[in-house]
Parts: C-alpha cells; structure tokens; sequence
C-alpha cells in the first residue's frame, strides 16, 4: 500500500477508534455524609445566610488588625510555600494532559565506516563512503482505554486539592493573627489589672506601715501585707514576658523579624457581634476548604482506580517517521535518499503473578481510605461549628457571673478596710478581701478574651471569606 493511502486509511481508522474506546473504571460520585439538619448550640431555625459569607475585613473591623493581616497576606512564608505548591501541582497536571497529544521529535547523524549507517553496524551495506540521515517522527498513544482520561482526572484533582490548601492556608493565616492580636491585647488587658491590683495593695502595705510605726498594729500585719503585694507584682514582668512572645508570634506570622506591634486599641474596645447566623449544617461541604480538598483526593483515588483497571488492557502505540538517509553520504541529496515509515504497535499483559491485581486492589484500598477521610473531615467540620456556638454561647453566662463576683469582691475590700481602719477588723480579712479581688478581675480579662476568639473559630470553622478570589484575599 503507498503512504497516501495509508495516510487516509489511519485517518479513518481513528476517529473510529477513539469514538469506540470505553472508559474503565469507576465514575466519581461524592460520598454520602450524614449532614445533621441544623448545627448543636446554633438554635432551632436553619438559615441559608452564613457568617462565612462575610470577607474578612468586614468580620475584624480594627484599623490595626487589618494592616496586620494585609501585611500577612503578603510576606507570610506558609502562604508563599502553598502557592508554590499549587504551581507545582498545576505543572504536574500540564503534564498529563500532554499524553493527549502525539510527541514529535528529530533526529540526524553522519558517520563512515564498513557495513555502518550513521553509526550503527548494518550488514550488507560492503563497504560505503560514508551515511547521512536526518529525519522527523512521531509517537502517539490513542487512548483506547481511557487510561490517559484518568491519568488526568487523577492530576487535576490533585491539583485542586492543592488549590483548596491553599485557601485553607489563605483562612487559617487572616484567623491566626486575629486571634493572636486579640490575645495581644487580652494579655495587655491583664497587665493593666495587675499594675492596678499592685497599686492597691502597696496603698495597703503605706497603711500597715504607718499604723506599725505608730504602735498602732505589729510587724506581723506589714510583712502579710508586703508578701501579698510582692505576689502581685511578680505578674507584671511574667505579663510583660508573654506579651514579647506574643508579638513575636504575630511578626513570625507578618513574615517579619521579631519586632513591637504597633496598636492603640484595647481589648474591650472589639466589638462583638450580636447576631452570628452559621447556615445549612450541608453547605460546610461546599465552604470548608479542607472538606473540598478532602473531596479532591477522594476523585484523586477514584479516577486511580480506572488507571490500575486500564493496565489489564494493551497498549497501542502510533509511530511515523519521514526524512533522509543515504549511504554512501553521495547520495543524500539525490531524489532517492527520502525515507518515510508508518507502524502501529500494541502490546500488553499476559502473566504478571499478580502484580496487576494487587496495584488495582491496593487502588481500591486507597480509595477507601480517601472516602473516609473525607467523611472526618465532614465530622470535624461539623463539630468544629458546634463546639464554637456552645462556647460563645456559655461564655456570655460565665462573664455574668464574674461580673458579680468581681463586683462583691469590691464591695468585700472596701467594707474591710472601713472595718479595719475602724478597729472592728484585723488586717488578715483586708488582705484575704483583697487576694480574692485580683484573680476574679482575671478570669473576667481571660473572659472577655475568649469571647472575641470563638468569633475567630467560628469564622475559620464556617469557612469565612469562601467567595473571595485570591486578588480579593489582599483587599
């Protein structure tokens, strides 16, 4: 047969070929997660509206927090390290979509030699002066099987599961400095009640002293006093301590050098919303960056499957080849020096002692795993939102009642130490009055602090700012 003719046969032969192939392997289909109908401590009324829905700079409104966070947006490494990621899985996906098109290569070479062609020793050739051969070729695999398809579904799942990582390191990045500048300036709040508590019991310490030197109490009543002031004071350079840590912890997070936070807010200048609506329990699946990327793997492994399955199959393999050799070298710009080929190959398994079998069942086995992955990821997502509805919501009856416990510790210290300056109390019910006092007006810092981050755990645990595209992430 002349190459035209088997030019226009293969361009038949094809198409045919192509439409026919089947596509082994299971389909993806999303596993099934029991989704409850409405999210424990969220109240008895679903709503379509989520707090998710919001972009972050409308959840943290504090003019400081938001350079912060625009500053970590920038500079922070993780983020640098998942966007990296992401091109590398991209690439790798650009990678396996080439193994749709042929691979066309060249080829070329001189040589001389006695019953040698371009370097390679072909008998019969006696002895020629000199080779030549420079030459175009081709290889494709028609993917029959479906082999390539999944290779793909494989590749850009993966990719996509790479993309949804980095989103989760977009959400978990905005929420880790807004916690840790809420921390900042709980840990600040704290500090200012511990100078203060300091001041008070050094205002005590004056009256012991001056009541002592004027023979009025003992020694005793000075040294309790002094102790119970040295204890107090001792929290301010540990506050101080901390409040370094923190800030380096936030410039870690700023991609920066360990440096001073700039701020004039205070803690309880941070407006806590009143109403947090956390939608449908079911639309976590669609919001949760690492639920997404969860559900990415899954059709990661499904499609790996349909590539286990595709190697019980043969391989058919398409080449051609088309330029000039000649030997002798004389002739290779004669008209009799063009060469041409066209082959088809195929070949597969027959006997691999099992070997097939078990990658396709260790597929299978992979897939398992993702599927249950993915339904954790589901659960955590679940219970994540949950855990941060109760806290916010108990917090707000613990805070009440540290209020009124604070607020009769001060009465208590002021009552004593009207009775004590009056001679109807000792010294021991003044400092027992004031001990009490300066951990109560603790645990209400500590309070107001955690109030302020559940809002941060229900936004990261929500999936917040999941509309965003990533030029909007730098707003």
């Amino acid at each position: 047969m002349r190459p035209l003719v088997q030019i226009k046969a293969l361009a038949v032969i094809l198409p045919v070929t192509l439409m026919t192939g089947c596509l082994v392997g299971p389909n993806y289909k999303r596993p099934v997660v029991n989704a409850p109908a409405t999210t424990r401590g969220g109240g008895p009324t679903a709503e379509q509206a989520s707090f998710a829905d919001l972009p972050w700079w409308e959840v943290f409104k504090d003019p400081s927090l938001q350079e912060l966070i625009k500053t970590a947006l920038a500079n922070n490494y993780d983020l640098k390290i998942a966007v990296t990621r992401v091109e590398q899985a991209r690439q790798i996906s650009a990678q396996a979509r080439s193994q749709y098109f042929p691979a066309v290569g060249y080829q070329g070479g001189v040589g001389g030699g006695r019953n040698e062609f371009v370097g390679a020793i072909t008998p019969g050739l006696g002895n020629i002066q000199g080779s030549a051969l420079v030459a175009a070729s081709a290889a494709w695999e028609p993917d029959i099987w479906g082999r390539i398809r999944r290779t793909n579904e494989v590749a850009m799942a993966q990719f996509l599961a790479t993309e949804e990582a980095k989103r989760g390191v977009l959400l978990t990045l905005t929420s880790d400095v807004a916690q840790a500048y809420f921390e900042l300036l709980g840990l600040e709040l704290q500090l200012d009640i511990a100078k203060k508590s300091t001041a008070s019991f050094q205002d005590t310490v004056k009256l012991f002293t001056n009541r002592f030197e004027g023979g009025v109490s003992s020694m005793l009543d000075v040294s309790r006093a002094q102790a119970a002031e040295a204890t107090v004071a001792a929290n301010i350079p540990e506050l101080e301590r901390q409040i370094g840590l923190k800030e380096n912890q936030i410039s870690v997070l700023l991609g920066q050098n360990p440096r001073e936070i700039q701020h004039t807010a205070t803690l309880l200048e941070e407006i806590i919303p009143p109403e947090i609506p956390v939608g449908l329990p079911s639309d976590l699946l669609e919001r949760r960056p690492d639920v997404l990327g969860a559900e990415d793997q899954v059709k990661a492994a499904n499609a790996q499957i349909g590539v286990a399955q595709a190697a019980f199959f043969p391989k058919i393999g398409l080449t051609a080849l088309f330029g000039q050799g000649s030997a002798p070298l004389a002739e290779f710009t004669s008209g009799t020096s063009n060469i041409w080929s066209f082959a088809g190959n195929f070949a597969g398994p027959i006997y691999t002692g099992g070997l097939l079998k078990a990658q396709k069942r260790q597929a299978i086995a992979a897939w398992e795993q993702a599927k249950l992955q993915y339904e954790q990821a589901a659960l955590n997502a679940f219970t994540d939102v949950s855990n941060a509805l109760i806290s916010r919501q108990k917090f707000e009856g613990v805070l009440a009642e540290q209020k009124r416990a604070v607020q009769a510790y001060e009465e208590s210290v002021n009552l004593s130490m009207k009775r004590f300056v009056a001679g109807k109390a000792s010294y021991y019910e003044v400092l027992e009055a004031q001990q009490q006092l300066y951990p109560a007006q603790n645990s209400v810092a500590i309070t107001e602090l955690n109030r302020r981050v559940v809002i941060v755990d229900l936004y990261r645990s929500l999936g917040g700012g999941w509309k965003l595209t990533d030029a909007q992430w730098n707003h």
